[in-house]
């Protein structure tokens, strides 16, 4: 239908009634607290959600989008979608705050557990019987309130009839808490507000460990983290299982080194065949890649918007027009020609350009592999059949060193653009001095000035290196995550690493930048726009990478059939 879409969609044309701190029974008879933003007409109109453990107050602040990467005052929280462009469009907006946050009654476990989702389906049920309702409801949000709307879609309350989740994970062990098998600091920092987000706003947060273990049992765990090395050298997370109960949610995390129940309630990858209303999945180049499995899991009606890397800005307020047309053509009928368009628009790098498709993965990838090489070199050519010394690279920790060291393989220029989409992985060999570490391994486009863009990156525990068969292919490596097995010091182990899905194109005279390490610090520039380190080994530790014969380390790109550009 081409742009002319954005003319049909509702357009402006009310104004705002405001109804605060409403109570909403749960079947439970706890109370949550609602905002309710209504347009100012005696009318019936759909209505959407939003929920999460953030406070429902601060997502009214109409300060104008504010960049990550320049604005003192980005808040990283403010992502219930803009309200002053929703409800003149037509739509009720409804802002509440889950059970234990805010002004809502409960306990707060964290970590969206099946009682938040019964609850947003409690909730949409009492939307659709409000006098201002016409029986059709939806949700809206990014991050938290992007997951609750997936997990309410598996409850299949009767009254949801689409939804709009954006900026996702299916897996919460994998993609939000242990990225690889290593703890990320993330999610502690962002419960106090660490580095540009206001924070939660907890009422009565408790720890479920604490609640549901025998006390032995919850004794027992605790003192083995405080016992770890790489915990009593880092003062935060030492202090915190003194103390408890000054942030339960990540005390769980950190009880909960595993995958198991704890991180599969949480997460949605095993309840796809449930979710029944059309969805429409939005993710951001660079941050995270669950919302391509997430599309390919759904089997509703559905679309994927995948977005070029970049700054984020806050109050969130992306994809309004985006939004409007796809509650418009399931809430209220608008038919604009949204489904009889291409499903997937994502966008590519390199080359700056959307690309429209109908399936994912794309047909016809090639997967390639790209060799390292002496030298610090990378080819499509395998090695040469002599014995090579291996490549090294020494991490000292934290408490002694800023330092951070590595190893780079850089390709020669591209003779012809390469344009890789999909998932891409690396097969390594390695030894270390030690018996674990953390693999961290990042993948670039350079340009021929010598800038550089990231495209790619994954992170392995080498104790966590166990690969379940079943679940895993070359370009898609799958850890259970299950145990911990250490390291052999000096012998020679095989890693498989995921880096991501990649869309990009390498263009003619750019190269592909490689490089392996084993520390992000919380000082790093990247870190301090927004806090996600993990947690680094507290040992000086030697690493060697093997590229040889013997030794075929290796990438794994997704090539689109054409000349390779090497």
């Amino acid at each position: 239908m081409g742009e002319n879409w954005r003319e049909l969609i509702s357009q402006p044309e009310f104004g705002i009634q405001e109804e605060r701190n409403i109570w909403v029974t749960m079947r439970d008879g706890v109370r949550l607290s609602v905002n309710v933003f209504r347009p100012d007409a005696p009318a019936k109109f759909p209505a959407l959600l939003s929920m999460s453990g953030y406070g429902k107050e601060e997502q009214e602040l109409l300060l104008p989008p504010q960049p990550l990467s320049k604005s003192a005052v980005w808040d990283g929280n403010i992502e219930a979608g803009d309200t002053t462009e929703v409800v003149p469009r037509g739509y009720v907006h409804v802002i509440g705050d889950v059970r234990g946050i805010g002004s809502s009654e409960g306990e707060y476990f964290g970590g969206t557990p099946i009682r938040e989702a019964e609850d947003a389906h409690d909730v949409v049920e009492w939307m659709a019987e409000q006098p201002w309702c016409d029986g059709n409801v939806g949700m809206l949000g990014y991050s938290y309130y992007g997951m609750i709307q997936l997990k309410t879609a598996i409850q299949q309350p009767p009254h949801l009839k689409a939804i709009f989740p954006s900026h996702l994970s299916e897996d919460q062990y994998r993609d939000m808490a242990y990225n690889g098998g290593i703890v990320s600091l993330f999610l502690y920092g962002i419960w106090d507000g660490r580095h540009g987000t206001s924070g939660f706003a907890p009422r009565n947060a408790v720890s479920e460990m604490m609640k549901t273990l025998p006390k032995e049992e919850f004794e027992r765990r605790r003192q083995e983290l405080l016992n770890h090395p790489d915990i009593k050298h880092y003062p935060n997370l030492y202090h915190l299982l003194h103390y408890p109960y000054k942030n339960p949610w990540f005390v769980d995390i950190l009880m909960n080194p595993y995958d198991g129940p704890y991180w599969q309630e949480r997460s949605i990858y095993s309840y796809y065949d449930r979710i029944k209303v059309p969805t429409y999945v939005v993710g951001k180049l660079g941050v995270g890649s669950s919302y391509w499995d997430i599309y390919n899991g759904i089997k509703a009606p559905k679309k994927l918007l995948v977005k070029p890397t970049g700054p984020e800005e806050r109050p969130w307020r992306e994809d309004i027009q985006e939004i409007i047309r796809w509650y418009d053509h399931w809430l209220k009928g608008n038919d604009t020609g949204m489904m009889d368009e291409p499903p997937i628009k994502m966008f590519v790098m390199g080359i700056n350009k959307w690309r429209y498709e109908k399936e994912w993965p794309l047909p016809g990838i090639k997967y390639t592999p790209c060799y390292l090489q002496r030298w610090e070199g990378l080819s499509f050519e395998e090695p040469e059949l002599y014995q090579y010394e291996p490549d090294c690279f020494l991490q000292q920790p934290l408490h002694l060193s800023n330092k951070r060291d590595s190893v780079v393989y850089m390709s020669p220029p591209m003779s012809e653009d390469l344009e890789v989409i999909g998932p891409v992985a690396i097969k390594f060999y390695a030894s270390i001095d030690q018996d674990d570490t953390n693999w961290i391994v990042s993948l670039s486009d350079v340009a021929e000035t010598g800038s550089a863009i990231g495209v790619g990156r994954g992170m392995l525990k080498a104790s966590h290196r166990a690969l379940d068969p079943d679940k895993s292919k070359p370009e898609a490596p799958y850890h259970p995550h299950t145990r911990s097995e250490p390291v052999i010091p000096g012998e020679i182990n095989e890693y498989a690493m995921g880096l991501g899905v990649v869309s990009n194109v390498f263009r003619a005279g750019h190269r592909i930048k490689l490089e392996i390490q084993s520390l992000i610090s919380p000082r790093d520039p990247e870190i301090q726009i927004h806090y996600h380190p993990p947690l680094n080994s507290s040992k000086t530790t030697l690493h060697k990478i093997y590229r040889d014969r013997e030794h075929q380390s290796h990438l794994i790109l997704p090539v689109i059939p054409g000349k390779q550009g090497i």
